[in-house]
């Protein structure tokens, strides 16, 4: 079960999302109150994807919007009891009909197992038209945090655009959920990376990479980047500083690189105490590895980022120039950490990533 969306005693009924198949979906099911029957799916099966639902008091009515990877999503008001439409809302039948025009990637979803065994989650977008005698290099999405999951079957919105766009300038694009993230994959796997975020998690990635280059051989390992916002940029940092063996250019948006440095709630959580463990942070935190750098980073932050602040990615540049390790840097003046205020921003953004991959990876 993933949430309890609504009940009704009169009923005895209670309805809530769950995807008992596949954790990247999301699909509503029925119960009785009273334990009588079993849970019964009630999203059709043509709703292959991601589902969610803003209920009725009663549960008679729900709001229903639907999406898939690649497929924008349509929203409804539909007849719980049949699931039956009363009236559409949003068809984004405009945006369907360009992105028909486009060139947009293959995708596969997957799954590969880490060193120990653990089962991870994973996709893939090959470029149109690939030619398969040929080697691409692969760049990696990463967020790999207990607060986020990367691999969902829904509609990503500008985050799928640019990706396909690196699939037509002639890179793989993947993404792979380490243990620990935020799906719905029971408890052993959410407490699996107490006190162990950024050696475990990086360390899953790196499995996965390894198994995804024995099952499609047009991935070159000379070839590899990675790059992620935020706790993303984190483990961007740490594959960089642990594993540049294998990840050879890296960009880390807005990270996290020494964690005494964010939140209490959100670290102390995952991390212990600091006095008393603080060698979880110290393994933890990218700075204790900046010193390992071999490839090509770029490090992005804003200013006025009001989540994970300024001053982190200072003590890192600090660190990194302490060991004369060459990188390059960028901050966006007083943009918060949604790097989205301002003019052009989120163009620049966008486009200053995707040239330093293209450097780096393609050009080559």
């Amino acid at each position: 079960i993933i949430d309890m969306l609504a009940l009704n005693e009169d009923k005895n009924v209670m309805y809530f999302t769950a995807s008992p198949d596949d954790p990247g979906q999301r699909y509503l099911f029925r119960t009785s109150l009273d334990g009588s029957t079993k849970p019964v799916r009630v999203t059709p099966a043509s709703f292959d994807g991601s589902n969610s639902y803003y209920m009725s008091k009663d549960t008679s009515w729900a709001m229903h919007t639907f999406s898939k990877f690649g497929t924008p999503p349509m929203k409804e008001i539909i007849k719980v009891s049949d699931h039956s439409n009363v009236k559409t809302l949003v068809e984004n039948k405009a945006l369907k009909e360009k992105l028909a025009t486009e060139q947009l990637p293959t995708h596969e979803f997957f799954t590969v197992n880490a060193c120990d065994g653990v089962e991870l989650d994973g996709y893939i977008m090959f470029p149109a038209n690939m030619d398969k005698s040929k080697k691409y290099p692969i760049v990696f999405y990463v967020y790999g945090e207990p607060w986020g999951s990367t691999v969902q079957d829904r509609w990503e919105g500008n985050s799928y655009l640019y990706k396909s766009y690196l699939t037509q300038q002639g890179f793989i694009v993947a993404s792979v959920d380490n243990r620990g993230t935020r799906a719905p994959k029971g408890r052993d796997w959410r407490k699996s990376i107490y006190k162990k975020i950024g050696s475990i998690t990086v360390r899953d990635q790196v499995d996965a990479l390894d198994a995804m280059a024995k099952r499609w051989d047009v991935i070159d390992t000379d070839r590899v980047g990675v790059w992620g916002h935020s706790g993303g940029g984190s483990s961007t940092l740490n594959l960089l500083f642990r594993h540049g063996d294998k990840y050879k250019v890296g960009i880390a948006s807005a990270p996290v690189p020494d964690i005494r440095l964010y939140d209490t709630i959100y670290q102390e959580r995952y991390a212990g105490n600091p006095n008393t463990d603080p060698e979880s942070y110290d393994n933890t935190s990218p700075i204790s590895f900046a010193k390992d750098l071999q490839g090509k980073l770029l490090l992005i932050h804003g200013t006025g980022d009001d989540n994970v602040h300024y001053q982190g990615s200072e003590r890192l540049i600090n660190e990194l120039v302490k060991h004369n390790k060459q990188f390059e840097f960028f901050s966006y003046p007083n943009r918060s950490h949604s790097l989205r205020e301002g003019k052009g921003t989120t163009l620049h953004y966008h486009t200053m990533m995707a040239n330093f991959f293209e450097k780096h990876l393609l050009n080559k």
